[in-house]
């Protein structure tokens, strides 16, 4: 185990029990993706494609319509 493991697994350790879960999950969520390629379904990669596409025609959405959208969607 590496210096900087073992010093988050002490710093987790000194969390409440409810802490200390989350950090679990956190931990584990992490090593599930790290392990396991991510699959896409048809639909996720037909977008993929498009946008893939688009963007070797140059088709791009305007910095206002970006901006717009952000705002409407809290980012």
């Amino acid at each position: 185990m590496t210096k900087l493991l073992e010093q988050a697994i002490s710093k987790v350790r000194e969390l409440p029990e409810a802490g200390q879960d989350e950090a679990a999950e956190v931990l584990l969520a992490l090593l599930s993706k790290l392990r396991e390629p991510v699959r896409l379904d048809d639909e996720t990669r037909a977008a993929i494609r498009e946008g893939s596409e688009q963007a070797a025609r140059g088709e791009f959405v305007s910095d206002e319509d970006m901006a717009a959208f952000l705002k409407r969607h809290g980012a």
